[in-house]
């Protein structure tokens, strides 16, 4: 079966905000009087905010102020976007060219609720150039459980062998590899762990490399069988 679609993560893959998360969750929760520290703040990386919401609530109990918080880190984090905006990661125009030069199909599957990624996608310039979206609230699971892997296969009218998938973080990676895509990692924050460095297809260091590896790897070698 020949590779006929990529299905990219958002957050850490093509657009450098895991360190604006990162910067909100930790000043919001800071200001509340909790403290998010870094490791375990890394725990959370590619999961759905309502995943990272449980988590915030089995560490700290129903002492957390949830109410508070959910309203203060999103102000927090658009007001660092604002003002900094939104930078795209080192390689992800030429990806897209690449992908488009193919005819393949693209899809983001993205952790991030439908505004975040709305107002991400648009402020960065990106809008208008995927065949599909996904997003984290509009799957029953989110990652590391592939559905929204599936899914985003399932809009683009593929079957998920079809697609490589470029993620960065743990779960994003295993999600992809569950729904039986070819699945690249890119690491963003940290360096993968040995559960996702097995599910991974390969690791590499930058868009520019797995355009080359796409392209050496899979496009131009017949699809077995």
């Amino acid at each position: 079966m020949g590779i006929r679609g990529v299905v990219l993560d958002m957050d850490g893959l093509m657009l450098d905000t895991e360190p604006i998360y990162k910067s909100a969750w930790q000043r919001a929760a800071a200001e509340l009087g909790f403290d998010l520290d870094d490791e375990w703040f890394s725990g959370l990386t590619g999961r759905p905010n309502r995943d990272c919401e449980r988590e915030l609530l089995l560490r700290y109990g129903s002492e957390f102020p949830m109410p508070r918080f959910r309203a203060r880190w999103p102000e927090l984090w658009r007001s660092s976007a604002d003002a900094r905006g939104i930078p795209l990661k080192a390689g992800l125009l030429a990806f897209l060219s690449f992908v488009q030069q193919h005819a393949l199909s693209s899809a983001v599957a993205t952790s991030s609720d439908s505004s975040f990624t709305e107002f991400s996608l648009r402020s960065a310039g990106l809008d208008g150039h995927f065949d599909a979206i996904v997003t984290g609230d509009q799957i029953e699971r989110g990652k590391p459980a592939p559905d929204i892997y599936l899914e985003a296969a399932a809009r683009l009218g593929l079957e998920p062998p079809e697609c490589v998938a470029l993620e960065d973080s743990d779960a994003g990676v295993l999600a992809a590899s569950a729904a039986g895509m070819v699945t690249v990692c890119i690491p963003d924050l940290k360096p993968p762990s040995e559960a996702a460095a097995r599910a991974a297809s390969c690791v590499l260091g930058s868009l520019d490399e797995a355009r080359e590896w796409i392209g050496a790897m899979v496009l131009d070698r017949p699809a077995a069988g």
